[in-house]
């Protein structure tokens, strides 16, 4: 071993007992004083791009680790006036039915070099209250998963804080936005079904509190009036199992029979609706009844289920929204941008349907086909 790297060692470890014995913590300038640099070379160490040689990088992660030192990210916010966080306002619902999207986001943002700060919703209403947290925070930017309304966007504008919606759309204001068209998703799934002669609907929607199941149910009753067909019946759910069950029976009942399609606002409620239908009512999925639900999650895959539904693509939106919010932190004054996406249908076995690459270009009711799913 070396004289210097023994007395590289032997500085470390005599420091180390009096940063101990000063109850404090370890700080960039104890770095410098063992590694025999500048503090503001230590700095440029820790700072990703900055130009530094490799002897000196050597020497202050050696010292760096001989102190356990961490970087103070608070103490290097005030001098870069970037926190590096970026706060997540999502709702309890999305957060239990999108589970890969906090993941998925978490990890672009990360790849950015940038953290989460995650506020949760019970209700998109309650976003007032999380605002009012949101402020306390010295965030780089927001991504917000819940609906605003005019008067929280303009507030976004008076602070200057870098917003994008996540999800959610404002047809009429200009916001960052990036969206699965869910009113475009709703259109498909009745265009599909009805193409195959579904003409009787049920619909179990969604929460109503969230924009994205009202855009659902609305693309879905705008397109089954185009087509002329009898209007829905529509249900409320709460997305989950029970209220698939429940909802299924309920349109049973105001219809006096078993419709020939249900459109559930998400796949929990779908699969709640399937199995009652097949093991408490008896009745032959997809034989008399299609069942179709929304956002494919884990459980739609399985062989039991293999469920007939609409796909997010939550990676490219989570990249897309990761680098527009980014942009807008680096060049607050740009244009606006509003990303949409298109939904994947999946052609599971729980509906009747007529395959898209066999079917005509437009069926003899005048019902156009969609060319391509993307």
């Amino acid at each position: 071993m070396s004289k210097s790297k023994l007395t590289v060692e032997h500085c470390a470890t005599e420091l180390k007992a009096v940063i101990a014995s000063e109850n404090r913590r370890v700080t960039s300038y104890d770095v410098a004083l063992v590694a025999g640099v500048s503090q503001s070379a230590v700095s440029r160490c820790f700072k990703p791009g900055a130009s530094v040689s490799k002897s000196t990088y050597a020497r202050v992660m050696q010292a760096a680790a001989l102190l356990d030192y961490i970087p103070n990210a608070a103490a290097r916010s005030l001098i870069t006036r970037r926190s590096n966080m970026i706060a997540l306002i999502i709702t309890n619902q999305a957060n239990l039915y999108y589970p890969e999207l906090l993941a998925e986001v978490s990890r672009q943002f990360t790849m950015r070099g940038k953290r989460l700060l995650m506020f949760t919703l019970q209700r998109e209403s309650d976003v007032d209250r999380v605002l009012a947290d949101v402020w306390q925070y010295q965030v780089d930017g927001v991504l917000a998963a819940a609906r605003l309304t005019d008067a929280h966007i303009a507030e976004f504008d008076r602070r200057r804080m870098p917003l994008v919606l996540f999800n959610r759309m404002l047809r009429d204001r200009c916001v960052n936005t990036v969206t699965c068209d869910n009113l475009e998703a709703g259109r498909l799934l009745v265009t599909r079904l009805a193409a195959a002669g579904h003409r009787q609907f049920g619909i179990i929607a969604g929460d109503e509190d969230l924009s994205v199941a009202y855009e659902r149910r609305r693309g879905a009753c705008e397109r089954i009036a185009e087509l002329g067909l009898p209007a829905p019946v529509i249900v409320p759910g709460q997305y989950d199992y029970r209220s698939g069950a429940q909802g299924l029976k309920t349109i049973i009942a105001q219809l006096g029979g078993v419709p020939d399609a249900i459109i559930c606002g998400g796949d929990v409620m779908a699969i709640g609706c399937l199995d009652c239908a097949r093991h408490e009512l008896g009745i032959d999925v997809p034989g008399q009844l299609s069942v179709a639900g929304f956002d494919a999650v884990e459980p739609s895959n399985w062989i039991s289920y293999n469920l007939t539904t609409l796909r997010q693509p939550m990676p490219r939106m989570a990249a897309a929204a990761a680098d527009l919010l980014c942009a807008r932190i680096a060049q607050h004054d740009t244009e606006i941008e509003k990303r949409v996406f298109s939904a994947q249908f999946i052609e599971g076995a729980t509906a009747r349907l007529t395959p898209a690459a066999a079917a005509p270009a437009r069926a003899a009711t005048g019902l156009a086909l969609p060319v391509a799913i993307m």
